[in-house]
């Protein structure tokens, strides 16, 4: 039983890129494609895909490599279920000065640091990745 799905998701992506391996499958939820959403229009990896065999759906996630290393140098999970982490516009965090980006989920959804600056709303810091 996992009792943060999304530091799991988080946890098997890092794993995969060590490893170099090409693809991750990960057990599927709706915050968990927004945050693949997230990392594919960041370019931080080739794509994602739902599939469905029938028992259980799963995300596959494409991992990217730039020279023979993982693109996704970093990838840390910020708010968790026993230190929920908060933050207004104000205090969102640059994430290695605008090279990395910062994870949020917001009253208007899941959305990146600059998506949240220019919407002018704060949320929930899920993530960091760079």
């Amino acid at each position: 039983m996992v009792t943060d799905p999304i530091a799991d998701m988080l946890t098997r992506v890092r794993n995969a890129g060590m490893a170099r391996h090409r693809r991750v499958d990960i057990p599927v939820s709706k915050l968990k494609v927004q945050l693949a959403r997230l990392l594919k229009e960041n370019h931080y990896i080739h794509d994602y895909k739902l599939l469905d065999d029938g028992t259980r759906p799963v995300l596959r996630l494409y991992l990217k490599y730039y020279q023979d290393k993982p693109v996704i140098r970093e990838l840390r999970r910020v708010s968790r279920p026993g230190l929920r982490r908060y933050v207004g516009v104000e205090e969102i965090p640059r994430v290695r000065n605008g090279l990395g980006m910062a994870v949020l989920s917001t009253s208007r959804g899941v959305m990146t640091d600059r998506e949240a600056r220019a919407a002018k709303v704060g949320g929930e810091l899920l993530a960091i990745v760079w």
